[in-house]
């Protein structure tokens, strides 16, 4: 007896030695997203670091004779690959945004003549920047490696959360330069930078801050940069005209004076190097101070060893994507999977240094003493499915950027909850006010602290009542948002009723009666601008009447946000039910959502909306941006909900792949990769802020998911294969479910979820549950 308990002591053991040693990076490919509108970046982060390490491929400007340039749009990551020549690597990146800013700090390592232009693609021998090759570039979690052509330098990065680690190995000469320009960016105006100032500590540190003023109004980030070795000499250039130049004319600033400072400067380092000699830079940041960034730097990254900082971020990434253990059919699927899940964790991003102190949107420096603070929330697509991947697979870190949220609020002078948050600053981008969604969802689920439940049910009521935000006086007074009054008036509507719904379904955990009552009403709003002869959400004027001029297919200028009528007239994620008895029943409705399947969107419809692409569509469904993304889900309250699983699948096999251009739209801080993450498991939060997740087809062969309470969930699939999409039976821990949703709190308990697929629908699956 004594030997078989041994032996299964010994097994178990080797489970888990082997789940812990298992290489999961090496299913992530970093370049997915890179060519056209996934706006992702291939440089070195840590899981939510602050910094994101990446080229840059180019410096499109904001702006062409005074106009908006379209071209900039494709560099809201700063890189492309189809670009043949790399700019810099700079410290700071968005993933996957439709809009942009950041791109801090750009260093750019050459040799020989001293050139402070960036130059050209089509000529870059006339500036710094230089030719690459994709043959002779590596992108994986945490590292990024490129062999700069014209220097003959090759360029390593690697980052931890607040430093960014460079090694750059260089030919024999006695000109090698290290450029660090300060006027570059992401987004980028001649009005953008505000200030920059710059000091030579020693022969290896330097120090300094970057403001800006763009999609962040009043934007600071500080630095630290440390050499490997001394600098020889150094100077900056001054391209911005100052009529008042006080008594600092006396000296000769531009050449190995310490302090530098303008509006628009590029600062160089100057060394001598033998053949492959090695020069290392690390370089902190810091929404505080100088002194905050060198804590960071001293704190994270004491030494010179690259390959340990290296070898320590993608262990961290290895245990993160460790949290879900899958099988797939094929090398592809499991690649496409992973990147989806790496592209998940990079942001929300930590925003503190080490000692917990960060910048709050008052201006004034706070401490998060029992939380991370987190920035980035890019609301209006993380509330969708995002942030209820991390309900389920990263409670903790959701739990912490929930108190974000909270502190947010408590230095907002409106006061607000969050809209589109980054860096100190609201944005104001997009529409609603989701933040009550992420904490509706994070309280049904158990994640928010029990401590903060009236916090943030009394935050969520006051941001829902700012008369002067977006419309929302109207909404409150006349039940919508007229469209002759406001822009994008039918999308505001539906998504205030939604998040309306959220806080009611707040109140009722803490058992606020006269709230839920107020915000379930509230929540039927979508009711007023459902135009019956239409079959259709329609925009509504002021005086009760319906627009006239009114196109169902086109996106723009007809009351809807990146989206047309077909695709928003669907946004009723809290009712799903009643929006199919408004839309004359279910055989209709099935009726309705083949049509938006199978009908052709032409693309003058389309064409004055950047942010949608034919890459994106199918039919009349727009995948590729998020107001589309519970669509499928809901043949789920039809008659026919087979047809949830077969749209699903083949959504994640035509919209997602392993490759370059494997995102069909903008990634969105994750959102798009979440959808795909949850579908390939199996099922998706219809409507986050309820416990329930509908169910679709997986994609995997088996997952094992393992959860921060100490429990594991295994999901395995029977009879998986392409073609056969079609659920047949599903039991949970061997009981049969025979109903169209799982809820949050079975999953979470752990045990054994089973699909069994067939190539024909099951019509009899799940007609318990609608």
């Amino acid at each position: 007896m004594k030997y078989y308990l041994a032996l299964l002591f010994s097994f178990s053991l080797g489970l888990l030695f082997a789940q812990e040693n298992k290489n999961f990076i090496q299913f992530v490919n970093p370049f997915v997203g890179t060519q056209n509108m996934g706006h992702t970046f291939p440089g070195a982060t840590r899981p939510f670091g602050m910094v994101q390490l990446s080229p840059e491929t180019d410096t499109q400007s904001y702006a062409l004779n005074g106009k908006y340039n379209p071209d900039v749009y494709a560099y809201c990551s700063g890189y492309q690959y189809k670009d043949s020549t790399i700019v810099g690597f700079s410290h700071t990146h968005f993933s996957g945004t439709g809009h942009s800013d950041l791109g801090d700090f750009l260093i750019m390592p050459t040799v020989g003549n001293l050139q402070l232009n960036p130059g050209t693609a089509d000529a870059p021998e006339t500036g710094y920047r230089s030719r690459f090759s994709h043959k002779n570039e590596v992108a994986e979690p945490d590292y990024y490696q490129v062999y700069l052509t014209d220097y003959k330098i090759n360029a390593e990065l690697t980052s931890s959360i607040r430093v960014g680690f460079h090694r750059y190995t260089f030919p024999k000469t006695d000109s090698a330069n290290i450029i660090l320009d300060l006027m570059s960016g992401i987004y980028n105006f001649d009005e953008k930078n505000v200030w920059t100032f710059v000091r030579v500590e020693n022969d290896t540190l330097i120090t300094g801050y970057r403001q800006t003023q763009g999609w962040a109004r009043t934007r600071t980030v500080y630095f630290a940069l440390s050499f490997s070795k001394p600098i020889k000499s150094y100077g900056h250039k001054k391209y911005d005209q100052q009529i008042y130049k006080g008594f600092w004319r006396k000296f000769d600033e531009t050449k190995n004076f310490p302090e530098m400072a303008g509006r628009q400067i590029r600062t160089y380092f100057q060394f001598a190097t033998e053949e492959n000699e090695q020069i290392l830079l690390k370089f902190a940041l810091s929404s505080t101070s100088t002194e905050g960034a060198l804590k960071n730097l001293k704190g994270e990254i004491p030494g010179w060893d690259f390959d340990k900082t290296k070898k320590e971020g993608q262990a961290i990434w290895n245990k993160e994507l460790s949290k879900i253990d899958v099988q797939t059919l094929n090398l592809e699927d499991k690649e496409t999977f992973y990147t989806a899940l790496y592209h998940s964790f990079l942001s929300p991003i930590e925003y503190m240094d080490i000692d917990g102190a960060y910048k709050g949107l008052d201006g004034n420096i706070h401490y998060a003493n029992d939380f991370t603070n987190y920035t980035i929330f890019s609301l209006w697509d993380t509330f969708r499915a995002l942030h209820p991947l991390f309900n389920l697979i990263q409670p903790k870190r959701n739990k912490d950027m929930m108190e974000s949220l909270l502190a947010h609020f408590d230095q907002s002078v409106h006061p607000m909850l969050p809209v589109w948050s980054h860096y100190s600053n609201e944005n104001w981008c997009m529409i609603g006010y989701h933040s009550v969604s992420l904490l509706a969802d994070a309280m049904t689920k158990k994640v928010l602290n029990p401590n903060s439940y009236r916090k943030a049910l009394d935050a969520s009521v006051k941001s829902a009542n700012i008369d002067y935000y977006d419309g929302l006086g109207f909404y409150k007074k006349l039940g919508f948002v007229p469209d002759d009054k406001n822009p994008y008036s039918v999308s505001k509507t539906l998504e205030y009723a939604y998040d309306d719904w959220c806080i009611s379904e707040m109140a009722k955990q803490i058992y606020d009666t006269a709230i839920a009552q107020e915000f379930s009403r509230r929540a039927l709003s979508y009711q007023n601008v459902f135009h019956a002869n239409q079959n259709s959400m329609a925009p509504k004027l002021e005086n009760g009447n319906w627009r006239k001029d009114f196109d169902k297919l086109s996106t723009h200028g007809q009351g809807f946000i990146e989206g047309n009528a077909w695709n928003y007239s669907l946004y009723v994620p809290h009712h799903p039910g009643k929006l199919v008895e408004l839309m004359d029943g279910k055989k209709a409705f099935e009726h309705h959502l083949d049509s938006l399947f199978t009908q052709h969107l032409a693309d003058h419809y389309f064409e004055n909306t950047e942010d949608i692409t034919r890459d994106g569509i199918i039919g009349l469904y727009v995948h590729g941006n998020e107001p589309s993304h519970h669509i499928p889900f809901l043949y789920n309250w039809t008659s026919a909900p087979w047809k949830t699983q077969a749209r699903v699948r083949m959504i994640m096999k035509t919209m997602y792949a392993n490759t370059k251009d494997g995102l069909c739209g903008n990634d969105d801080a994750g959102q798009m990769s979440a959808w795909y993450v949850f579908n390939a498991l199996g099922f998706y939060p219809v409507a986050p802020g309820s416990a329930n997740y509908s169910i679709g087809s997986p994609l995997v062969v088996s997952a094992l998911l393992h959860f921060e309470n100490g429990k594991k969930l295994q999901i395995k699939v029977q009879n998986q294969s392409d073609k056969n999409v079609y659920i047949q039976s599903i039991t949970l821990n061997n009981k049969k479910i025979n109903r169209l949703y799982l809820t949050h709190s079975e999953l979470i308990a752990g045990g054994l979820l089973e699909f069994k697929m067939g190539k024909k629908p099951n019509k009899e699956f799940g007609f318990l549950s609608n």
